[in-house]
């Protein structure tokens, strides 16, 4: 079990913590995702979750990772 943790920035409310939590929930090998508003932490938790996987869904959910 791996946790891997992002920054996410755009995020503003509620609404935006599930659309990120749903999109990086689906992507295989997650387990697990923790999200801090405040701060944009992402934790994403699982068996080796495919980091450009995870980088994709957070775009998807319409997001951007800062590196």
């Amino acid at each position: 079990m791996s946790v891997i943790t992002y920054t996410v920035t755009g995020m503003t409310c509620g609404h935006c913590v599930s659309s990120v939590k749903e999109e990086v929930g689906e992507v295989s090998g997650v387990t697990g995702v923790d999200v801090d508003l405040e701060t944009g932490r992402v934790d994403v938790s699982g068996d080796s979750p495919d980091d450009a996987a995870v980088r994709a869904a957070i775009k998807e959910a319409g997001y951007e990772v800062a590196d």
